[in-house]
């Protein structure tokens, strides 16, 4: 699979997960939400949810997903900062 690059970034959620995760209440850490995540299922460890926050990793839509549901946000508001 090629992956492309949006703006100098391999994704577009990447500042928003950080947002979500640091405006939680209270705020989570990279490493809490990768424990949130392997408790759904998914195995994401906290490199490489640094990597999403920066950019430097792409996100399959799965993940997306995923992430929306662990930081309790709409998979809309990730993908286009919209409620």
């Amino acid at each position: 699979m090629k992956i492309y690059w949006y703006e100098g970034s391999k994704n577009i959620i990447g500042s928003r997960v950080k947002e979500a995760r640091l405006n939680s209440n209270p705020a989570i850490s990279q490493a809490d939400l990768s424990a949130r995540l392997e408790i759904m299922g998914f195995k994401i460890d906290r490199v490489s949810i640094s990597k999403i926050e920066s950019g430097d990793r792409f996100v399959p839509d799965y993940e997306v997903m995923a992430l929306a549901k662990a930081l309790k946000v709409s998979v809309v508001w990730l993908l286009e900062g919209k409620k």
